[in-house]
C-alpha cells in the first residue's frame, strides 16, 4: 500500500468549545476509574467491595435486597444494578437474555513509549480507518501507548468475552496496514481480544425500587465512543432524581429517572450500532473510493449534523 501523509479530517477544536461550552476531551480509562474511586472512598471509606459478584436481588414495599454469591445479603433503600452487560439485576428483573456476539472483535494492548520508534512517540491520537474496510484502529499515546483495533471476524469460541492474543494472530489480523500499524502491534508486550456483543435497548429499567444503570440498561458498541459517556450521565441524572428525596419517594424517583434516560440512551445504543456500517464501509477498501467517501461521511459539516444531539445534551439541567 502506497504511504501518503496523513492529514486531519475533522478537528473538534476552537468551534465546538464555542457551541458547547467545553472542548471535546477524551480520558485514560484507568484515570478516570482512580479519580471515581478517590472520591467515593473520601466520601465513605469503605463504600467498594472487590471481589463481590451479584446472585441476585428481591425487595418489598420498604427496601431492596442485593444477594451475593459468598451469601451476604446487602439491605438498602433501593438497589442501582450497574453490574454490566451480562447484568444478573438485568435478569433478575426482566427474564435471563445473554447478549449476542456482533462478528466483530476488539484488539487492545499498552506499549511503554520508549518501546516504539522514534517517530511514533508524539503525544497525538490517531485513527486508521482509510486502509482496510474490514476494521479500524485507533492509538491514544501518553507515558504509555494504547492500541486500539477492530476487525470483523466470525470465530469467536473463548467461554468469555475477553481472552488473550498473540503478535502473530493480531498481524494477521491487521495484514497489508500501514508499517507503523505492524510496529505497535508488533512492540506490545501483552495483546487481549475482546469480542463485541451488543444487545437491543429494553423498553423498561425499573421495578419498584430496583433499576439499572450503564451497560445493565444499554450496552453498546464503541463506535460513538459515548459508552462511559452513558453511565456519568446516568449517575448525572439519577443523583439528581434521588437528591433530598424520602424513602417513601424513591420509587417514584427512579421512574422518573428512567423517563429522563431511556429515549437518549436508546438513540445512543442505535447510533453506535449505525456507525458500525459507516466504520466498516466497503468504500474504505481502496484509497482511490476512501478519499471521497471520508469527505462525505467524515468531515466537519457530517459530523456536526449527524451528532449535535448528542454533544447539546446536559445531564446537569435536563428535566427531570
Amino acid at each position: 500500500m502506497e504511504h501518503r501523509q496523513a492529514r486531519p479530517m475533522f478537528s473538534p477544536g476552537k468551534s465546538v468549545i464555542a457551541q458547547y461550552g467545553y472542548p471535546y476531551l477524551t480520558v485514560y480509562r484507568p484515570d478516570l476509574h482512580q479519580a471515581l474511586a478517590d472520591r467515593v472512598r473520601a466520601l465513605k471509606a469503605d463504600a467498594i467491595h472487590l471481589d463481590s459478584p451479584v446472585a441476585g436481588c428481591v425487595q418489598d414495599e420498604n427496601a431492596a435486597t442485593l444477594q451475593l454469591r459468598d451469601g451476604r445479603r446487602i439491605v438498602g433503600d433501593a438497589l442501582i444494578g450497574c453490574d454490566g452487560v451480562r447484568s444478573v439485576v438485568r435478569n433478575t428483573l426482566w427474564g435471563k437474555t445473554d447478549p449476542e456476539f456482533t462478528g466483530m472483535v476488539a484488539w487492545r494492548g499498552l506499549i511503554p513509549m520508549e518501546q516504539l520508534p522514534e517517530h511514533m512517540r508524539a503525544s497525538v491520537g490517531s485513527t486508521d480507518r482509510a486502509a482496510r474496510a474490514r476494521g479500524q484502529l485507533s492509538a491514544a499515546p501518553r507515558q504509555v501507548h494504547e492500541l486500539r483495533g477492530h476487525h470483523r471476524r466470525q470465530d469467536w469460541d473463548a467461554p468469555g468475552a475477553m481472552a488473550p492474543g498473540t503478535v502473530e494472530e493480531c498481524l494477521a489480523d491487521f495484514a497489508g496496514w500501514h508499517e507503523d500499524v505492524q510496529a505497535m502491534i508488533r512492540c506490545s508486550p501483552t495483546l487481549l481480544k475482546w469480542a463485541l456483543f451488543a444487545r437491543d435497548p429494553i423498553p423498561r429499567w425499573t421495578q419498584g425500587r430496583i433499576t439499572l444503570l450503564g451497560d445493565a440498561a444499554h450496552a453498546t458498541l464503541p463506535f460513538l465512543a459515548q459508552g462511559a459517556v452513558h453511565s456519568i450521565e446516568d449517575g448525572t441524572v439519577l443523583a439528581r432524581c434521588l437528591q433530598d428525596v424520602a424513602a417513601g419517594a424513591i420509587p417514584g424517583a427512579l421512574i422518573r429517572y428512567e423517563k429522563a434516560r431511556i429515549e437518549r440512551t436508546s438513540a445512543m445504543v442505535r447510533g453506535a450500532t449505525a456507525n458500525t456500517a459507516l466504520f466498516h464501509s466497503p468504500e474504505l477498501a481502496t484509497e482511490a473510493s476512501a478519499e471521497p467517501y471520508l469527505q462525505k461521511e467524515w468531515s466537519a459539516a457530517p459530523i456536526r449534523d449527524r451528532y449535535h444531539w448528542l454533544y447539546a445534551y446536559d445531564a446537569n439541567t435536563v428535566a427531570v
